[in-house]
């Protein structure tokens, strides 16, 4: 069966954003720093080379992405094209006239839920990759987030966005697949329901 899956490569202490993070300043000061382990052989950024590159390989299978709004506003809706599959942005507001240009990404603003149940369809028997703090946040309290792809980096931020500042309650979590590189510890769990 399909999952829904995020994907957040993460600081030791937490952080998935620097400071100043802003539609100007996609991530903030220092984001970068949290997504060196995808840089090629030759220094530019796609599909690393040795163990990692399973995770890039998973992240290109699945076939949908959903995505909070302020994510998606920052990277301009991924230019329409994450992958070459659906973008389901979840939202309070409609779609601004920014978004109507990409004909592959649809606002849902009937909760996380109605957001999930729609990016699932979209996906079929292949994943859904999830992107955004607040929309993991939500998918975790309702409880439609069913694994969490943490790619924790060797650097200490001290300030800027926390994955999971904010959660209902305890979560246990399974630990489905650990992979140690020099760049980045990958660890793969499973929410346990």
């Amino acid at each position: 069966m399909a999952a829904s899956v995020l994907l957040m490569s993460m600081s030791v202490d937490g952080y998935i954003a620097g400071p100043n993070d802003a539609p100007g300043n996609p991530g903030g000061d220092g984001f970068l720093r949290l997504h060196e382990w995808y840089k090629t052989a030759d220094g530019d950024f796609g599909r690393p080379e040795g163990p990692a590159e399973v995770i890039w390989d998973e992240l290109h299978a699945t076939g949908a992405v959903l995505v909070g709004r302020r994510t998606a506003e920052q990277v301009d809706y991924y230019g329409g094209d994450h992958h070459g599959v659906p973008i389901f942005v979840l939202s309070h507001q409609p779609a601004p006239s920014a978004a109507e240009k990409y004909p592959t990404v649809k606002f849902v603003t009937d909760g996380i839920e109605i957001a999930m149940a729609q990016a699932k369809a979209a996906a079929g028997d292949k994943d859904v990759l999830v992107h955004g703090a607040y929309t993991a946040q939500k998918a975790l309290e309702a409880g439609v987030l069913d694994e969490l792809q943490i790619d924790q980096v060797p650097v200490l931020f001290g300030r800027g966005l926390r994955l999971f500042d904010v959660l209902p309650a305890q979560i246990e979590l399974d630990v489905v697949r650990v992979i140690d590189t020099p760049t980045a510890t990958h660890l793969r769990y499973r929410i346990r329901r």
